[in-house]
């Protein structure tokens, strides 16, 4: 895989899996970590969890001004290292109150913005080489696969730890529980029948007869201390990835290149060159941002995210003020696209919130042994070895190669089928390890789908990269349009809440799944082409700062991930996925309407 590649790709490889492996082991648990340990609402969760992943991308355009200014990539990179190995130690630490653990996320989210950006910025440098310049695209697919390698095997992870700690305590793993034990301690569970129900969940988890109030008390105060500290040392196996990333990243980062800051010598700037910034452009932006957070505050006693969405229109107001005339046409069709990829962000990124939810709260606890096939880590990795070797019996023509092929299909498929004879008749399952299917899919779509481009690129048949982004978005509706069908005859969660409800109505893992199977594809159409956009179409001197925009308006759409939150226990279900699905849809629509002007800007 890192044939005729420089060893420097190898070393950012996998210092970035290790961290990815670390973000990722967080971001399965961190949702239900802040409910279970702190009795959070899905609303104040959520935005909490919605500022976290702001801060992530935001951060990210301080780490590359910095980066960039001092032209000390490699040492700004270590240093985020260090400082997200911190936010995860503090994170693993039992017993802290919620601010110190907002404090830690806050650690994590500076870390990674020094981190992120330019590692990638680092791994470009090492093909600025003419020697390796041909080989820039496999290089970031390679380094892609690094980041969903690790994210495809953290929810595995972090729910082996939290059932081993469980099971230290005496305790069986129910991702319901937490709730009901906080209601029952709080007095909010007073009806005999949900109290009878959480006696009965509360025996079956500890293999004990739990009954009356002391014994129930006491196992709920139990059970909440065992839950929290699970995932604390969970947290715990984050920092022990970043050492590792640490690491890898000092013993072997001299094979990575030094950007030097050198002296620009008078009279040898292009003459046609003009200075990004100007008082005027900065002054508008400002007011923006200003003006945005007032309203926000005045109407919807909302200051901190007026901010949030103030910082993004003052961006837009100061680069369209800052171009001039033969640039503006690119700089409008950039800002129309951010518009786009706000919304896409917005209800993408729900896998982590709203659809957990949805994995603990409505999907069945238990499957039979052919679904268990998917949330075993053996029993996956021999079906995707059994299914891998199927691909080269198939496709390739070699003999020895299809030979190579049968022998992985036939030894990986007993394998499998091995560990599919152990299951039992019912196997409980982990709302957290849903949060493994996306990296799944990306590690699986992505060379068919970037092949189906490449056979229509022949036919002259290929779309244009902002009909792509279009495709994406309504592909992203359908993948929530499973969601709403699935939930059509569910309970409301405002429902369970004020009844008290310990048992409900529950459905098939399979309708998450393909609800992850389509916004993967989505992604591969939008995300990914996004950024080819970016390159594209961004003028000169703002090549830099339109990637620096495309974060930003990433982590806009990652503030707005409190839209499911905030409606989760006030709609029905099916009236949530709507929502998402009505975003996308008039997202595709707006950016069919505009078509013809987005091409444009990509031949002129």
């Amino acid at each position: 895989m890192f044939k005729n590649h420089p060893k420097g790709l190898f070393v950012a490889f996998f210092a970035n899996m290790g961290e990815r492996f670390g973000f990722y082991t967080m971001m399965a648990i961190l949702v239900l970590f802040l409910q279970a340990r702190y009795d959070l609402s899905a609303y104040t969760a959520s935005n909490y969890y919605s500022w976290f992943y702001y801060a992530i991308y935001a951060l990210a355009l301080f780490g590359g001004i910095l980066a960039d200014s001092t032209r000390k990539y490699k040492l700004v990179i270590l240093f985020g290292i260090i400082i997200m190995f911190a936010g995860y130690s503090v994170l693993a630490i039992p017993g802290m109150p919620l601010t110190i653990t907002l404090v830690g996320l806050f650690v994590i989210a500076f870390g990674n913005g020094l981190f992120k950006g330019n590692l990638q910025a680092v791994v470009g440098q090492l093909y600025d080489d003419p020697k390796y310049s041909k080989l820039r695209d496999t290089a970031f697919m390679i380094f892609y696969m690094g980041i969903n390698v690790g994210a495809f095997f953290a929810p595995f992870a972090a729910t082996t730890i939290r059932n081993w700690f469980l099971r230290t305590q005496g305790f069986a793993h129910d991702g319901s529980l937490p709730a009901m034990c906080h209601a029952y301690l709080d007095g909010r569970m007073t009806e005999s029948a949900s109290i009878a129900g959480l006696e009965s969940l509360a025996s079956k988890v500890s293999n004990a007869t739990i009954a009356g109030a002391d014994q129930l008390r006491e196992f709920a105060t139990s059970y909440i201390n065992a839950f929290a500290r699970g995932y604390n040392y969970a947290f715990g196996l984050a920092a022990i990835a970043m050492i590792i990333s640490l690491l890898v990243y000092v013993v072997f980062n001299r094979h990575l290149p030094n950007k030097v800051k050198t002296a620009v010598k008078p009279g040898s700037a292009d003459k046609g060159e003009r200075p990004i910034a100007n008082l005027p452009s900065l002054a508008i932006g400002l007011v923006f941002i200003i003006v945005t957070a007032a309203v926000f505050h005045f109407a919807f006693n909302q200051f901190a995210l007026g901010m949030a969405m103030g910082l993004f229109l003052g961006f837009v107001a100061f680069i369209i003020t800052t171009s001039v005339k033969e640039e503006k046409p690119r700089v409008l069709a950039l800002v129309l696209v951010f518009f786009v990829v706000i919304f896409f962000w917005m209800s993408f990124h729900q896998n982590g919130l709203t659809q957990t939810f949805f994995a603990r709260d409505y999907t069945v606890k238990e499957v039979g042994p052919i679904f268990n096939i998917f949330f075993n880590l053996n029993s996956m990795l021999a079906f995707i070895g059994c299914l891998a070797g199927l691909a080269l019996l198939i496709f390739r023509k070699k003999p020895a190669q299809k030979t190579v092929g049968l022998a992985m299909f036939a030894g990986f498929g007993a394998l499998t089928y091995y560990f599919v004879s152990g299951y039992q008749v019912l196997n409980p399952i982990a709302p957290e390890i849903f949060q493994s299917f996306n990296p799944l899919f990306i590690v699986a779509l992505t060379f068919p789908v970037m092949g189906v481009f490449t056979w229509l690129r022949n036919r002259n048949l290929e779309p244009s990269t902002p009909r792509k982004i279009g495709i994406g978005m309504i592909i992203a509706a359908v993948g929530f349009v499973i969601m709403l069908v699935g939930s059509l005859q569910l309970a409301a969660p405002k429902l369970v809440a004020s009844a008290n409800m310990t048992e409900w109505g529950r459905v098939s893992p399979s309708w998450l799944i393909s609800s992850y199977l389509i916004l993967t594809i989505a992604e591969l159409f939008l995300s990914p082409m996004g950024l080819s956009f970016v390159s594209k179409v961004s003028p000169v001197r703002f090549q830099g700062l339109m990637q620096g925009g495309w974060l930003l308006a990433t982590a806009t759409g990652n503030k707005l991930l409190f839209v499911g939150g905030y409606f989760w226990d006030k709609i029905e279900l099916w009236q949530l996925w709507a929502i998402f699905v009505i975003c996308c849809l008039l997202s595709a629509a707006f950016i069919f309407s505009i078509m013809k002007r987005l091409e444009r800007t990509t031949q002129s």
